[in-house]
């Protein structure tokens, strides 16, 4: 695949920036450096005109809103807390799938308005619970999720769920279910009409290998 015009790509370590190599493979693109030995954070790849910049999570639709990359794999997690501006988001990849739920005791009461919830999805929370009609408390954390509602801090939490494990080796059980989450291709808008052909590229061949993937 020809790249005519430079593109960045932003992702983060872990989960996401693995699960997204074999689909950046099929458009043809694989980093020189080493993500988990470099110290590099802008990593170059076989295209002289491709860059991959990690960073945070919750940084991947910030550094694309403002045309830091032109691209990002980020999880609809951070892209509900981000709100979305300034971005496209033409593909759900599929990939890092969970879910963000309401969880705690399994005798924890959900109605009322004098609720404490635990979070750091704070945007998130505040509108599910506005959504019921309900003005809750909300309590930003960015760990431990689970410890809130053993203290005394929280009534319940909303985290995100992959196997309930860590639930359920403390007493708690998902209660409420919020949203599916999984990863999904966003793309800077002006970098979508600057950069069309380029863009458009990588977005069919990345779509394909989703399609190829889940087939």
């Amino acid at each position: 695949m020809i790249f005519n015009k430079p593109i960045t790509i932003a992702l983060s370590k872990g989960r996401i920036f693995k699960q997204t190599l074999p689909l950046l493979a099929h458009a043809g693109i694989e980093p020189v450096d080493d993500p988990e030995t470099s110290r590099k954070l802008i990593l170059d790849t076989n295209h002289p005109q491709v860059k991959l910049v990690t960073i945070r999570a919750t940084d991947v639709p910030t550094y694309v809103q403002w045309g830091a990359a032109d691209l990002g794999v980020a999880g609809k997690d951070a892209l509900m807390e981000h709100g979305g501006e300034g971005l496209y988001e033409p593909l759900d990849l599929q990939i890092a799938k969970c879910r963000l739920m309401v969880a705690g005791h399994p005798d924890a009461e959900l109605q009322g308005n004098r609720l404490r919830v635990a979070t750091k999805y704070v945007n998130s929370a505040r509108s599910y619970f506005s959504s019921r009609g309900q003005q809750v408390e909300i309590i930003k954390l960015y760990g431990s999720m689970e410890l809130a509602p053993l203290v005394g801090l929280a009534d319940i939490i909303v985290d995100l769920v992959e196997s309930g494990n860590t639930l359920k080796a403390n007493g708690l059980v998902p209660l409420e279910h919020v949203a599916d989450i999984s990863s999904r291709l966003v793309v800077n808008k002006a970098s979508w009409k600057m950069k069309h052909n380029t863009v458009m590229q990588l977005l069919e061949a990345m779509r394909e290998a989703v399609n190829q993937q889940n087939s």
